[in-house]
């Protein structure tokens, strides 16, 4: 299909890897993002072997790698501490490079920022799309900063928020908060940490390699919906949450000191089970599909959206069977892992029964394995 112009609403990592992939198909691309500042908070993001091989799919597995630490490994143990199981993952990216990824949000958007810059991306920053009027053979968007613009398709991967998901599809579903919270810090890495370390029970929580020297824990923790965190004294609440965890997690706690070092994030969860696009307008990421962090994929669920979405579009004769193709093969592999996610923290909760991970590590091993 011939594309004159994109416009991706988000410059988040899936965004980013959307133009990304939009890009190296040929596609003239356009990025808006709300955040002046692109920022992102700076602790780290677990990539499984799904997203390593994206990455190569991408053209960007050594730029990747040189600012992550790869491993193969993934430990996982009681609430005692004791070690329980380990789950070796395959090296879909080839055998020269390895299963997995810790990397930092940071650096993670500056390569995908780099490179996306690289191939003519535009980028606006501090900029939305107020509406979005699709007649059948473009979109003319109106920008918040008076502009407008006219687009053959506009991608909306604006986040579990996502207003442009609002635009279109006014009654899908809607996020709603499942009772956790995930706390993130970082902390040097000791020289035996290889792989991530994950352990489970009500307190869960895991160690993931970062490289440069550093690792970051990750932590949940049952919180009531009035909940709020303030940025003073946010290390002794982070603190207090390690109280019944792992002795590995809670030995960790002294370090908890500094209050602009920590990150504590209600979850938000929604799936789509609709349409996922309407006309010229498509919706990828966490605006269809976010999940929890509990099997550490939202963001490679994010990445693999970019790639498939611009392959189908490759495809395809016109925007709305792409869209279509694209949603038919992303449905059930994102909807499995949202549902699934959420499930663990349920248990974690005691709202349902307790799950047996050791099973559902090596189903969701086996599913993310498979091709895109």
């Amino acid at each position: 299909m011939r594309l004159n112009s994109v416009l991706v609403i988000g410059g988040g990592i899936g965004g980013l890897t959307a133009a990304i992939a939009l890009r190296r198909k040929g596609y003239p691309v356009e990025i808006i993002e709300k955040d002046a500042s692109w920022t992102v908070y700076g602790v780290g993001i677990i990539q499984q072997f799904n997203v390593v091989r994206a990455m190569g799919t991408l053209g960007l597995l050594e730029e990747y790698l040189a600012e992550a630490f790869g491993f193969d490994l993934t430990e996982m143990f009681a609430p005692t501490g004791q070690k329980i199981a380990e789950f070796p993952t395959p090296r879909l990216a080839g055998e020269q490079y390895p299963s997995n990824a810790g990397i930092r949000r940071t650096d993670l958007q500056r390569v995908l920022a780099t490179r996306a810059k690289e191939l003519g991306v535009g980028v606006r920053l501090g900029v939305t799309a107020e509406t979005l009027a699709d007649d059948g053979e473009g979109v003319d968007v109106g920008f918040s900063d008076g502009s407008r613009g006219r687009y053959d398709i506009v991608v909306g991967a604006d986040g579990v928020f996502s207003r442009t998901r609002a635009q279109i599809l006014p009654d899908a579903q809607t996020p709603r908060y499942t009772g956790q919270w995930v706390w993130r810090y970082n902390f040097p890495q000791p020289p035996d940490l290889q792989g991530i370390r994950i352990f489970t029970g009500p307190h869960s929580a895991g160690l993931v390699p970062l490289g440069k020297g550093l690792m970051y824990m990750f932590l949940l923790s049952q919180e009531e919906p009035e909940f709020r965190l303030a940025k003073e004294g946010a290390a002794a609440v982070m603190r207090s949450r390690t109280r019944g965890t792992a002795p590995q997690i809670a030995a960790l706690a002294e370090q908890i000191t500094d209050d602009d070092g920590v990150v504590g994030r209600p979850l938000q969860t929604v799936f789509v089970d609709g349409a996922w696009h309407k006309g010229r307008v498509v919706l990828i990421g966490d605006a269809v599909h976010a999940c929890t962090p509990h099997l550490a994929q939202g963001a490679g669920l994010a990445i693999e959206d970019g790639v498939v979405l611009a392959d189908e579009l490759e495809k395809a004769d016109d925007p709305q069977s792409a869209f279509a193709a694209f949603q038919e093969r992303r449905f059930d592999r994102a909807k499995f892992i949202v549902v699934n996610s959420v499930r663990i923290g349920d248990s974690q909760m005691g709202k349902i029964g307790n799950l047996d991970m050791a099973d559902l590590n090596r189903r969701t091993i086996a599913l993310m394995a498979q091709p895109i």
